[in-house]
């Protein structure tokens, strides 16, 4: 069993940046690839960033590629996502997921363990 728990999140105007935290306690986390999804008011919950579990293969979502950052820190049991130039579009509900021995999947259903989610909010 793997428990995920997200931190970072907050209120932070357009043009700004927030970085995300997903710590994972349990399994060794070196075999998980992690994943970022987001879900906003209304909506359907999103991909938004992944890693696979060797560190070498990222992926973003169209809207926040080239604003986004994943990293992982096998050391440290922590993903990361570092976002910036923020929109208001990006206002969401963030959750981490993991996904044993994952190579960072851009649909939430090959991951098997989620956190708790946190709030990102943008204004304009």
């Amino acid at each position: 069993q793997v428990q995920l728990g997200e931190s970072g999140g907050g209120l932070v105007q357009a043009g700004g940046s927030l970085r995300l935290s997903c710590a994972a306690s349990g399994r060794p986390f070196s075999r998980y690839g992690m994943g970022w999804f987001r879900q906003a008011p209304g909506k359907e919950r999103e991909f938004v960033a992944s890693i696979g579990w060797h560190g070498d293969n990222t992926y973003y979502a169209d809207s926040v590629k080239g604003r986004f950052t994943i990293s992982k820190d096998n050391a440290k049991n922590t993903v990361y996502l570092q976002m910036n130039n923020l929109k208001p579009e990006d206002t969401a509900d963030y959750y981490c997921a993991a996904e044993v021995l994952g190579s960072g999947s851009v649909v939430a259903g090959p991951y098997d363990y989620w956190g708790q989610g946190i709030q990102v909010i943008v204004s304009s």
